[in-house]
């Protein structure tokens, strides 16, 4: 295996992941900065306040984005990992 072959998966590998967690950095981004302003607007300053609901939420998306998730990885894995494999 050549060197670029190697940085192609790489490069392929790290675009999976940025694919898989998006939705929940986007989810987790959005419940921050929502709870954030509520706290600003309120002066409540309340640990628990930022993260059961940040949380509630990254489970939520999580469930429903796992099916995508587990597509997406099986995917990638079957297409560029195994045939690499079996090669050798």
């Amino acid at each position: 295996m050549t060197e670029a072959a190697v940085l192609d998966i790489l490069r392929q590998a790290l675009w999976v992941a940025l694919v898989v967690s998006t939705p929940i950095l986007a989810v987790a981004l959005v419940v921050g900065l929502a709870i954030g302003l509520i706290q600003a607007l309120t002066s409540v300053q309340e640990m628990t306040l930022t993260f059961v609901p940040k949380l509630a939420a990254i489970l939520a998306v999580f469930w429903v984005t796992m099916s995508f998730s587990g597509h997406t990885l099986v995917r990638f894995y079957q297409d560029e990992i195994i045939p690499l494999v079996i090669d050798r």
